[in-house]
């Protein structure tokens, strides 16, 4: 089975210019937790709802005036619409990333999510060993 199989292809995104308050709108109306940073069709960038509560809510920093740029992940794993749906659960379960931005010539085609995984019956031990390798805890150094 392929990424292009099981993910999700009606994806919103931000600009790394759009304010913060708009990345969180976004999470909210599409129910998700985080979403692509693109430029030009690229992917630059993944902002997440956790990156949203410690990098600039804890921060006490105003949402409507602080770019998505200031707190999103830079360079973030992609994967491809062609790509093994295992080796993707792999890489999502090594890198601890629940959700995976999938890239077709450089632009952003799709999302592939656990849970995008977890649904499928035939890859259910997939799903649930990627989400034990995703929750084991981190040092405090490493977040």
């Amino acid at each position: 089975m392929k990424v292009k199989d099981v993910m999700t292809k009606d994806i919103a995104y931000v600009n790394a210019d759009d304010n913060v308050e708009r990345a969180a709108q976004l999470m909210s109306e599409y129910n998700v937790g985080s979403v692509p940073v693109c430029e030009n069709g690229k992917v630059i960038g993944i902002v997440t709802d956790r990156d949203i509560a410690l990098r600039s809510v804890a921060k006490g920093t105003e949402c409507k005036n602080q770019t998505v740029r200031d707190i999103m992940t830079s360079n973030p794993v992609c994967g491809y619409p062609d790509q093994d749906i295992h080796d993707a659960a792999r890489v999502m379960s090594e890198r601890q990333i629940r959700r995976l931005p999938i890239v077709e010539n450089g632009t952003l085609v799709g999302m592939l999510a656990l849970g995008d995984i977890a649904v499928e019956p035939t890859l259910s031990d997939n799903a649930e060993e990627a989400l034990k390798n995703i929750s084991e805890p981190c040092s405090p150094s490493c977040s």
